[in-house]
């Protein structure tokens, strides 16, 4: 069959990407799903820093692809016979389709699946096929096992966990990185320094927002917020921060922002988050975390970049530094509890969508998001 989706064909155009137009919606062959694999039909997919690093060359992968890799939508065919899923199930996506038999996966980290590292390294679906493919009859990559910015996509049904059908698709999307990032986070990551009275969160984009709203539920009597955006600081202060701190204003030289949060916490804080994917903000990060407390990064900085922190700090303060990837989340699990804790009220993650965009606009949304302007954009199909 047919469906149209937005490829990438070289990385590293500069913007404004809605005149350079990076990403171009093509049309493109999509086999049938394969064993073990689902045909969904897109219905919203969010905008996240994750794709804009691939459009600037910040995280290399394999050219021509179709992008996108947060994702609601519903299920047309099953490739298996006796498959969980039926035709009409709502699904969310997750960008690591954990194989569920790799030691990793049987310890139920299967953020750090290993076949499934390799495939989305490679391009492919997990069980290392390529459905998509141009007029030429060459193939078109795809984007951590799902491309989002299709209207009809092939995916692992180790990639899709079912949602309730009553959830707005555009909700919903959310949920597949920036909630499972963001709160995972909190709640798996960082789990052993829960409950922390206090926590700073660097970076408000939809995952460090998602991550206040985490921080918030589990009982923080204290949220600083750090961002460059005075909007960004607003929401926060809206969705719970208790003090936001402008890194941009007067121009904050190494430390300064560290040594404030110290100043508000009482000697830093109990956990702290950093989101934003750059090493400096990170060590400002670790920085601002108190004596016996947890610094927690969810970021993807350039992979050549390195991090220097206080190396004594880490045995004389007892510190704890810990990466996050996906939150450090089963989504089978944590997909459905986090969903439970919005519709209860406790995540209020419907508050992180900024815009919502036609797919002709999605490069225009990248411009948006480059800039800070936006927190989470879907575009809906």
């Amino acid at each position: 069959m047919k469906t149209t989706a937005a490829v990438l064909s070289t990385m590293g155009q500069e913007g404004p990407f809605a005149e350079t137009e990076p990403l171009e919606r093509t049309e493109l062959e999509l086999d049938p799903p394969g064993e073990g694999e689902l045909l969904v039909r897109v219905r919203a997919a969010g905008l996240c820093h994750s794709d804009l690093s691939v459009i600037t060359g910040q995280r290399p992968r394999v050219m021509p692809m179709a992008l996108g890799h947060e994702a609601a939508g519903e299920v047309v065919e099953a490739g298996s016979q006796g498959s969980e899923f039926s035709p009409g199930d709502h699904v969310v996506l997750a960008f690591v389709p954990a194989c569920g038999q790799c030691d990793f996966c049987r310890s139920s980290r299967p953020a750090l699946c290993v076949p499934a590292a390799a495939a989305n390294n490679e391009g492919t679906l997990l069980g290392g096929g390529i459905r998509l493919h141009d007029d030429a009859g060459s193939q078109v990559h795809h984007h951590l096992g799902v491309s989002a910015f299709s209207d009809h996509i092939v995916v692992s049904e180790r990639s899709a966990v079912k949602v309730p059908g009553d959830l707005e698709f555009e909700i919903a999307a959310l949920f597949g990185c920036a909630v499972l990032t963001g709160a995972g986070a909190v709640f798996n990551t960082a789990a052993s320094a829960l409950p922390a009275e206090s926590v700073a969160v660097f970076g408000l984009g939809g995952v460090g927002l998602a991550a206040l709203l985490a921080a918030r539920a589990q009982g923080a009597k204290q949220i600083i917020a750090v961002d460059r955006v005075e909007s960004k600081l607003k929401l926060a202060r809206d969705l719970g921060a208790t003090e936001t701190l402008n890194a941009a204003s007067g121009d904050p030289g190494p430390g300064e922002i560290a040594t404030r949060i110290k100043e508000l916490a009482g000697g830093g804080t109990r956990l702290a988050l950093e989101t934003v994917g750059n090493e400096k903000v990170l060590a400002e990060a670790y920085a601002a975390t108190g004596r016996g407390g947890t610094t927690v990064t969810a970021g993807l900085p350039f992979p050549d970049r390195m991090l220097q922190i206080r190396a004594l700090s880490l045995v004389a303060e007892e510190r704890t530094l810990k990466g996050s990837y996906l939150g450090s989340s089963v989504p089978s699990r944590d997909i459905p509890r986090f969903i439970e804790m919005y519709r209860a009220g406790d995540l209020p993650v419907d508050r992180l969508l900024s815009d919502r965009l036609k797919p002709d606009e999605i490069n225009y949304g990248f411009d948006r998001l480059a800039s800070g302007e936006a927190v989470r954009q879907v575009a809906l199909f």
